[in-house]
């Protein structure tokens, strides 16, 4: 007997296709937004890393997570799953800086006694704390595709729980068609060395429609690389959208409301035309300033050296997806 085993979509080799020359423009926005009323001083995207810095002071304030089971689902992709000490030093999070190497600053956020509160248009509002969420919800290890709109990707073995097992327990009402999260923001403590925040619209909020955060993909993840998040992954729970472009993971989450109409969101807010409320994974749909075709897999070596791979539709998640957008 000849098995032959048919592969995922996400999974399937693809042609390199035309390279995008601006792959850092984003940062070039934020360089230039004064005129929008922003202020910003944004550092090289590497910034300056020491090279030789451990593994164990990338993870610190984490704890081991054994024993949690991979969903066999999501248990690889066509690519290996990126290094930690890349991942882990390679991050946006602009409550603590404009450059990707923000993880020392990151550090200063308050994680103790974390709490999410869950309100508006459902029958059982609450608020949980972080401990309750990880004994609650049965948490699972999956392995995703992370695609950033700035062109760059990852492969991150995620630890978490879907959506939709908290929407199962606080009940959404009938009226509820939009969810709207919430991330940590205090000026005295998130406000990074050299970057002016004051004038953008903080805190940073995120978005669905509530079929979205029901889809099985949608994730929440409190740990990462078999520990709880590290602070710049966004400590203790973060939202993980793998069809979506990664400003759509809003990190530090402290508040979800249900809601009955679109909400605002950060980035859609600030530049409406560059970063969409939807935010899907599209390479035929380039950013004003960028191509979408390609991406750059995260690595060792300057970023213009990274192995450059073909964006998939959805990031390769449409037959799970790709039904929400039907027209």
């Amino acid at each position: 007997m000849v098995l032959i085993r048919i592969l995922k979509s996400w999974e399937l080799p693809e042609r390199e296709v035309t390279s995008e020359t601006a792959f850092l423009n984003r940062r070039r926005f934020l360089k230039s937004a004064i005129a929008a009323g922003i202020g910003a001083t944004v550092l090289p995207i590497l910034g300056c890393q020491n090279q030789s810095q451990t593994k164990s002071e990338l993870i610190k304030n984490t704890v081991p997570l054994p024993d949690i089971p991979r969903n066999p689902n999501f248990a690889q992709v066509d690519r290996p799953v990126t290094k930690q000490i890349f991942a882990s030093r390679y991050n946006n999070f602009y409550e603590f800086g404009g450059t990707k190497s923000i993880w020392r600053n990151a550090q200063s956020l308050p994680t103790e006694n974390w709490k999410v509160e869950i309100g508006g248009l459902v029958k059982n509002p609450r608020t949980y704390d972080i401990d309750e969420i990880q004994k609650k919800f049965p948490l699972e290890e999956r392995i995703y595709r992370f695609r950033c709109v700035e062109a760059w990707s990852m492969v991150v073995p995620w630890i978490g729980f879907p959506m939709k097992r908290l929407i199962e327990d606080v009940e959404p009402t009938s009226a509820a068609k939009f969810v709207r999260f919430t991330s940590f923001y205090d000026p005295q403590i998130t406000t990074g060395p050299g970057f002016h925040l004051g004038s953008l619209p903080w805190p940073y909020v995120e978005g669905l429609r509530i079929e979205e955060m029901a889809n099985d993909q949608a994730f929440f993840a409190t740990g990462i690389y078999g520990r709880t998040l590290p602070k710049q992954h966004g400590a203790p729970i973060r939202m993980v959208i793998p069809w979506k472009y990664g400003f759509k993971g809003a990190k530090s989450i402290v508040k979800i409301e249900f809601l009955d109409r679109q909400p605002a969101t950060f980035w859609n807010t600030l530049v409406p035309k560059e970063y969409g409320f939807e935010a899907n994974v599209n390479p035929t749909k380039p950013h004003p300033r960028w191509s979408q075709a390609t991406e750059r897999v995260v690595g060792d070596g300057p970023a213009m050296s990274w192995e450059r791979k073909p964006t998939l539709p959805y990031n390769g998640y449409g037959e799970y997806v790709a039904q929400l957008y039907q027209t």
